[in-house]
């Protein structure tokens, strides 16, 4: 029955099926045909999964994420972020991956960093000779960070589906996001020795602490809210579920009254794109709530652990297992639909085996974003691609040196446990 279930969600997805409609097809069919188990038991289940007090972030942090992407602030940090390290070689590239940094510590998508960043920076970078392929997958690629730097959707997402705490996620993403950045930088100074890429070696002016003194009069306050976000919750003064909230007024009063980019008029937009997203996704965290009890139900959790436990009984080879699992699974089927379905056998595991539940969840939060930009199934490559208006095949030639950069971070996360969990141990307990 379980192979039958993973076979039927595969197949629809392959074929373009939505995910939402995907796996609530596989749950249901799945409740149907198990002997005695009713239908109702399957809208039951979704009603249960929702019904959590944690996923209360999720629509503050997708408002917060509008709010911020409306006011203008994307613009004011990648002018920022080009003040900044724009001097050196392949100062534009250097850049965006700066932006999607900072842009990472409001928005908590990958999807919005990805878009917002994209549509400033691809244009000048065309304009000054980068190829189009590699400033989409570069562009992609650092905004996985939007989903590793708190706050995060992602860990909104797997904390309610692991019931795991979702501060202790962000916190634990704060090292392996900057690590993230820091790769794709030192990958774009290895391309600039690259004889077909001389675009990379043109510099343009120099660093001027002028420059950065005006840029920052302007860029301060989208700066200090990461500051305020991951602060109140390093501190203690709010709960991550609270911290979405503060986000959202931050992100109000900075687009009414300092960038002056959001009218009053706009809100009515802004307010009716979040809850389209927000539906969305609970939509999805519903079904495979669902569809993961069903899969629980049919001792696929056990199962997973068995196969785990015969191949090594050393943890850091089973992160590696799941690891390389989740990435290859992610490159043929949605990659939020992985991470979902296998979250609750990871964390049984990860019990058993003695994982922390922060690095687990780090390890599978960065699968699923390395997932995102993994072909053939690659949501925020498209999303690049699109806006860079170059083909698939250009962006595809460019990625893979930026996912192994991003994969070798995964390694040490893996490897190294204290780059995920020592910060939110120290913080929280």
């Amino acid at each position: 029955m379980i192979w039958f279930l993973f076979a039927l969600m595969l197949g629809t997805m392959l074929i373009g099926v939505p995910i939402l409609l995907a796996i609530a097809l596989v749950g249901y069919v799945g409740v149907a045909a198990t002997p005695g188990l009713v239908l109702p038991l399957f809208a039951q289940k979704m009603f249960t999964q929702l019904d959590s007090f944690t996923l209360l972030a999720l629509p503050y942090f997708i408002l917060a994420g509008a709010l911020m992407s409306a006011s203008g602030m994307s613009q004011q940090l990648v002018d920022f972020s080009r003040v900044l390290v724009g001097h050196l070689r392949a100062g534009l590239a250097h850049a965006s991956v700066v932006a999607s940094m900072v842009f990472a510590g409001v928005s908590g998508s990958s999807t919005a960093d990805a878009s917002a960043i994209a549509a400033i920076v691809v244009p000048t970078m065309k304009k000054t000779g980068y190829k189009a392929g590699f400033a989409a997958a570069l562009i992609a690629t650092a905004g996985t960070i939007g989903a590793i730097i708190p706050p995060s959707m992602v860990m909104v997402v797997y904390g309610a589906i692991a019931q795991v705490s979702i501060g202790g996620l962000f916190l634990g993403g704060i090292v392996p996001g900057i690590l993230v950045g820091i790769a794709l930088m030192i990958t774009i100074k290895l391309y600039t020795y690259h004889p077909q890429y001389p675009e990379l070696r043109v510099t343009h002016g120099r660093f001027e602490w002028k420059a950065l003194g005006r840029s920052l009069l302007t860029v301060w306050p989208a700066l200090l809210g990461p500051v305020i976000v991951v602060g109140g919750i390093l501190s203690g003064i709010f709960t991550a579920t609270e911290a979405g909230a503060v986000a959202c007024l931050y992100a109000l009063l900075l687009g009414l009254f300092f960038y002056r980019k959001i009218r009053w008029g706009d809100l009515p937009g802004i307010l009716l794109e979040s809850v389209v997203m927000t539906t969305m996704v609970s939509g999805v965290i519903a079904v495979a709530g669902a569809s993961g009890w069903l899969l629980g139900y049919l001792e696929f959790n056990e199962g997973a652990l068995k196969f785990v436990t015969s191949v090594s009984k050393d943890p850091t080879m089973v992160l590696l297992i799941i690891a390389i699992v989740m990435i290859v699974l992610g490159t043929f089927v949605d990659s939020l639909a992985v991470l979902l379905v296998f979250a609750p056998a990871a964390i049984q595991i990860s019990k058993v085996y003695g994982i922390d539940p922060f690095q687990m969840g780090l390890v599978m939060v960065m699968c699923n974003q390395i997932g995102a930009v993994s072909p053939p199934t690659a949501p925020l490559l498209f999303v690049t691609t699109s806006i860079a208006q170059c083909s698939f095949s250009e962006v595809n030639r460019h990625v893979w040196w930026f996912m192994l950069a991003e994969t070798l971070v995964l390694m040490l996360v893996i490897f190294v446990p204290a780059l995920s969990t020592w910060i939110p141990h120290y913080f929280l307990g």
